[in-house]
């Protein structure tokens, strides 16, 4: 196989995450919408100051939270960009993309993951009625299963590496090394839920669908143990489109092992899980993510 060159950027962003910052408390003002429009004018400015990348396929990616805003990023690009440019794909790790399907999702989860009973998972499925989020007041045993469930799982930590990314970004040397503006940031914080943020978009389901109808390739992958984002509720949503099944589900391999299993949907649309993973994939499995990420932008099977 060939060597593959690419084009990174990297974008801190919404202001106030990473090593981002504005000089004002309104310039840390932002939402879903505003985000996506900062962000979407990033790669539309990039590419008209540097036309030698017009010929190149464009790539926007991103996990977690970025799993509502890179769709949102794409489908303008595709707008816009688009008609002048080869094609866009979008990349997306343990990606957030619907309140409902990632809520109603993790009871699901906790029963597969042996981390609550049979008999809890089956109680709370019917009094529930597998609505998990929007709770009638009065349904009592609905709630009561759920505190029950809130206390099994109450000792689970998603990500047990936020403190040595901490350690490792808020080093002196390693700020001057990425060239950090000195007194910028007090403090690299990994998730800063300090910020003032408006969760203005519910869903971003329907983009997923107007993508993957207009052809774009998309990888959508998810850490098999991770319970921020379950693989469950991302399964759950991209069930809800419908699409052809291509190639079901298979085991991918790297070094003779099983790195987990895939499902390839009509128009060049893969899922994908990261055996043993949490949130996010990469941090727990780079070798295995890196093998995934590089047969699927080499346009080869998983």
């Amino acid at each position: 196989m060939g060597s593959i060159w690419l084009a990174l950027g990297f974008l801190d962003a919404p202001v106030g995450t990473g090593f981002s910052y504005s000089r004002t408390a309104q310039g840390f003002k932002t939402g879903d919408t505003k985000h996506a429009i900062s962000c979407y004018n990033f790669p539309r400015k990039w590419l008209q100051s540097h036309p030698k990348y017009d010929s190149n396929p464009l790539y926007v990616a991103g996990d977690s939270y970025s799993g509502m805003i890179v769709p949102i990023i794409t489908q303008a690009i595709s707008d816009d960009i688009e008609p002048n440019h080869n094609y866009c794909s979008l990349l997306l790790g343990n990606p957030f993309t619907d309140a409902k399907f990632e809520g109603n999702s993790k009871i699901i989860c906790y029963n597969r993951m042996a981390l609550i009973s049979d008999e809890l998972y089956e109680s709370a499925k019917s009094n529930c009625k597998q609505e998990y989020i929007d709770v009638e007041i009065s349904n009592r045993m609905c709630a009561n299963d759920l505190q029950t469930i809130s206390e099994c799982t109450a000792h689970i930590n998603p990500n047990y590496y936020c403190y040595l990314c901490k350690v490792w970004a808020t080093d002196i040397n390693v700020q001057k090394a990425l060239h950090i503006r000195k007194g910028s940031i007090k403090e690299w914080v990994k998730c800063n839920k300090s910020l003032d943020y408006d969760d203005d978009v519910a869903s971003v389901v329907s983009y997923h669908l107007r993508l993957n109808t207009r052809g774009y390739r998309a990888l959508i992958y998810s850490g098999d143990h991770d319970l921020a984002v379950t693989y469950v509720g991302t399964e759950s949503w991209i069930k809800s489109l419908n699409l052809s099944i291509v190639d079901d589900w298979r085991p991918w391999i790297v070094d003779g092992q099983v790195a987990g299993y895939s499902r390839e949907y009509g128009n060049n649309f893969t899922f994908a899980t990261v055996k043993g993973a949490g949130h996010t994939a990469p941090e727990y499995k780079p070798k295995e993510s890196f093998s995934m990420f590089k047969r699927w932008i080499s346009q080869q099977p998983l």
